[in-house]
């Protein structure tokens, strides 16, 4: 018989969420089905796109189908499959009218028939003996957490909470709520994954359950962003400061620093402080983006200011020299 790639049929990655593998099921089921579709397989795309959803849907099955691709297989002859040695004395207790496959599977092929329906059922059928489930890991489960960037910096403790699928008594399916205590390492950067050992899910029979993978998301901040380990962080000066130079005592997300600013700075000049980016074997550096802020004039006198700035450089022509705004990420 031939071997069937269920998750090639449903275009979805083996790591694919239940979320993920019922919305490629719809959509190619909105595109395939021979009432609506005009193309040509539409039947025979159909059936295959019902049976690997079939499959893939109900926990149990794939837990089976994704044992059944890790092991060992058996050719039997040009584009044949036969299953692995041990396979026809296991048992996954699959059962028909479960929600996840129609009573029967004469509409489906040869293979799923033997590894999961009438077939499968009909070589555990005999002795009337049932053995426990095979232990199997469970999967690894993803999830993703927004931080902000002070969370990487100082670390912390987060709160989350999850709705996984887990296997009651009877080994069905059944949706659980769970609230989780997250510590956040120092240093953990965007796109990074954080692993929470056995939180994934559940496994069969004894088998360990999966790992939770929490990929890492930080929230937009208009203060200050990160790039890798390096931080940004605009940072404003008066007009004297800018021209003037001089050191100034600056508040970053770092902490507080004496900086040296250097006469004639401009919008938009980076000042570094090494290692004070985001906490690693090799720390990042903290980047401080130049911008300048001018003084709203209230006073005559402080209008008498400006005037006699003017006449002090007539030759200054602001156009040329571009905004003297703060730089923006």
């Amino acid at each position: 018989m031939e071997y069937k790639d269920y998750y090639r049929i449903l275009a979805v990655d083996r790591q694919a969420s239940a979320d993920e593998i019922k919305k490629a099921y719809r959509k190619l089921a909105r595109k395939y089905h021979p009432d609506i579709s005009k193309e040509a397989d539409a039947s025979q795309r159909m059936a295959e796109i019902n049976e690997a959803n079939a499959v893939l849907s109900d926990p149990e099955k794939r837990a089976a189908y994704d044992a059944l691709a890790d092991a060992p297989r058996r050719s039997a002859g040009a584009g044949g499959f036969q299953p692995p040695p041990d396979w026809e004395g296991q048992d996954f207790h699959f059962r028909s009218g479960d929600g996840a496959m129609p009573d029967g599977d004469a509409d489906f092929s040869e293979f799923f028939s033997q590894m999961f329906g009438q077939g499968a059922r009909a070589r555990h059928a005999g002795g009337g003996q049932h053995r426990p489930p095979p232990d199997l890991r469970g999967q690894d489960q993803h999830a993703s957490i927004e931080l902000d960037l002070l969370d990487s910096y100082h670390g912390a403790q987060r709160s989350l909470h999850l709705r996984s699928t887990v296997l009651d008594e009877d080994g069905r399916p059944v949706a659980r709520d769970k609230e989780l205590q997250v510590s956040i390492p120092k240093g953990v950067r965007e796109g990074q994954m954080i692993r929470l050992a056995g939180q994934g899910a559940q496994g069969l029979g004894k088998g360990p359950a999966g790992d939770l993978l929490l990929q890492v998301h930080l929230r937009h901040d208009p203060r200050w962003w990160a790039e890798g380990k390096d931080v940004y962080q605009p940072i404003a000066l008066a007009p004297w400061e800018a021209a003037l130079g001089g050191t100034v005592r600056l508040a970053t997300i770092a902490g507080e620093f004496d900086v040296g600013i250097p006469a004639g700075s401009r919008a938009g000049r980076k000042l570094r402080i090494k290692g004070k980016g985001l906490p690693a074997a090799t720390p990042g550096d903290l980047y401080l983006v130049l911008g300048i802020s001018l003084p709203e004039p209230q006073t005559d006198a402080q209008r008498k200011a400006y005037e006699a700035l003017a006449q002090a450089f007539p030759s200054f022509d602001a156009r040329q020299h571009g905004t003297g705004q703060g730089a923006s990420r």
